[in-house]
């Protein structure tokens, strides 16, 4: 599949993604080094996590002065969380890509809900772990849910529009798919379910969605 150009991306009217903590005017500011520690930090944080580390022992595990971290974010909370959302809206930008625009908005809120869920592979449970001590990461989390929440939403809008699915609370059905990858990645979870929270919300997400649309074939039918 062709990735999508700004000029064929799919658009949500009157959905706005989360405004991003470092703006890109920041991020065009820090250095080569700065830019590849955030890569590094990340790769870090969902590894073993940072959260219980000093400034100083994080700038040590990077190799890096602590001049160079305080450069990127004032506090370590605001640094985690500026990895963080980063992860988040480049995966986001990328499930946006993805979709193609001939796709019906069904297959399109598949192919979105799996691009999406990539935010959620086995290494986010120590992520969630890791984040739960940090102020604002809920906060921070939830705002990315709501996005996908709502681009869910729109999608589904618009398959019921179309006569693909049968009219449904939309935004109850939205809430529940635009959940999924977090309460998948929850360490409790992780114990009890028997493939990755990924998988698991990919295969519950596919439950839905072909519940809804053999409703629709069984709403047509009468």
């Amino acid at each position: 599949m062709t990735a999508a150009t700004p000029e064929t991306r799919v658009r949500f009217p009157g959905v706005r993604a989360p405004k991003p903590l470092l703006s890109q005017q920041s991020e065009r500011e820090l250095s080569a080094r700065q830019l590849e520690l955030l890569d590094e930090l990340e790769e870090q944080l969902i590894r073993t996590g940072l959260a219980d580390l000093t400034m100083a022992e994080i700038a040590a595990r990077v190799g890096c002065s602590l001049r160079t971290l305080y450069g990127i974010a004032p506090s370590k909370d605001e640094l985690l969380l500026t990895v963080v959302d980063r992860r988040l809206h480049r995966i986001g930008r990328a499930a946006v890509e993805v979709l193609d625009p001939g796709d019906t908005p069904m297959d399109s809120l598949r192919s979105y809900l799996r691009a999406a869920h990539e935010a959620v592979q086995p290494e986010a449970v120590t992520l969630s772990s890791d984040l739960a001590s940090v102020a604002g990461a809920s906060r921070l989390i939830d705002s990315h849910a709501s996005y996908l929440t709502a681009v869910a939403q729109s999608l589904l809008d618009l398959a019921v529009a179309r006569g693909q699915i049968a009219a449904v609370d939309t935004a109850a059905v939205a809430h529940v798919l635009g959940n999924l990858g977090l309460e998948f990645a929850r360490p409790e979870f992780a114990e009890i379910t028997q493939a990755s929270p990924k998988e698991t919300a990919d295969q519950v997400a596919d439950l839905i969605l072909e519940g809804l649309m053999s409703r629709g074939r069984s709403h047509g039918d009468t």
